[in-house]
């Protein structure tokens, strides 16, 4: 499945924190708000602020896709993966 994520450009990379790690765990979710719309890229925004504040005061490093560097700039990345969160500092190999 992962291949094929990377095939058809929805991820890049097989190295995915999805994927099970040695311990067996994986590292990264998908969440979006509800309602679904694809289209609605600030409730996308406001939700990926939501879920890393509740982060911050749980004292819980994550990386979300709509903001690779934490910068919270959203227009300085070349790949926008809006529904992603990883715990940053988990383990990279699979």
């Amino acid at each position: 499945q992962q291949e094929e994520n990377v095939r058809r450009g929805v991820s890049k990379t097989m190295d995915s924190k999805h994927l099970p790690r040695p311990d067996g765990y994986s590292y990264a979710v998908d969440a979006a708000p509800f309602p679904l719309d694809w289209q609605d890229l600030e409730r996308f925004r406001a939700f990926g602020g939501f879920v890393l504040g509740v982060a911050a005061m749980l004292e819980i490093p994550l990386r979300w896709g709509g903001d690779w560097d934490g910068d919270w700039t959203f227009t300085d990345q070349t790949f926008h993966d809006l529904p992603h969160f990883e715990l940053i500092g988990a383990p990279t190999e699979s």
